[in-house]
């Protein structure tokens, strides 16, 4: 078994107990201690955990979900960065669906004043607020209106979604685990997005790093199911080693 792997395994355990004791997986793993605390010590670096005496704790609920307003403000320059790297995915004329999450949102600050004709069809009520006075054409999906995080979810979004076929969907994700894949921190958006995700001929995740090798409540894609991860840092090996054995195009 790779660290990476084990390392997945342990959250595994984690989410399901909350506490793990090194002793206890140093024999469940069948390695030394001394190789479990560095596995925990880099589950620490990674703020995925905290260690205690003789084992370590899960940082954070995995189903949190932040508001779309404190989530703006996080890793604003990064996702600014992300957003540049987009640009050339998108041509002129593209046919666009865009989640409500804050990432894709600075993306399309970036696209629409430099694409021409396009057409973007999003359940973000934010997009729909920024761009109603601009030259691209916004479609918006309906819906129930999550105040948290100014989304429109439900039967009358996932209904509108389906009348319609587009050549790029962008999304973000709450978490990506090697083992677990792309997840997402609640169910009713998740769900709108894998709809989204059916429609589309291209599909782009944009993600910031701090979202790798991190676990959150819903399962919402395989690595598969993705064209291109857009992201500010270079991945280590072994995500790239898992993004091309998926057929996965990394900019970053």
């Amino acid at each position: 078994m790779l660290a990476f792997e084990r390392r997945e395994r342990i959250l595994n355990i984690l989410q399901q107990e909350r506490k793990v004791y090194v002793s206890h997986l140093s024999k469940q793993f069948k390695v030394t201690e001394e190789t479990i605390r560095r596995d925990l010590e880099k589950l620490e670096r990674d703020t995925l955990v905290t260690r205690t005496y003789g084992g370590a704790i899960l940082n954070g609920p995995v189903a949190e979900d932040l508001s779309y307003q404190m989530r703006q403000t996080r890793n604003l320059e990064e996702k600014k960065f992300i957003a540049s790297k987009l640009l050339p995915l998108i041509n002129d004329g593209d046919t666009l669906m865009a989640d409500p999450s804050s990432t894709v949102f600075e993306c399309l600050r970036s696209i629409i004043p430099n694409r021409r004709k396009l057409t973007v069809i999003t359940n973000s009520s934010t997009v729909l607020q920024e761009f109603s006075s601009s030259y691209c054409n916004i479609i918006s999906t309906g819906g129930t209106l999550r105040p948290e995080s100014n989304s429109l979810v439900g039967s009358i979004a996932n209904d509108t979604v389906k009348k319609y076929i587009v050549d790029v969907a962008i999304f973000s994700c709450k978490g990506l685990s090697p083992g677990l894949g792309i997840m997402d921190s609640n169910e009713p958006e998740s769900e709108l997005k894998k709809v989204m995700q059916k429609q589309a001929n291209k599909i782009v995740l944009v993600v910031d790093h701090s979202k790798f090798d991190r676990a959150s409540f819903v399962k919402l894609f395989d690595f598969i199911d993705i064209d291109y991860i857009v992201t500010d840092r270079k991945p280590a090996d072994p995500w790239l080693k898992l993004f091309a054995q998926n057929e996965v195009e990394v900019i970053c």
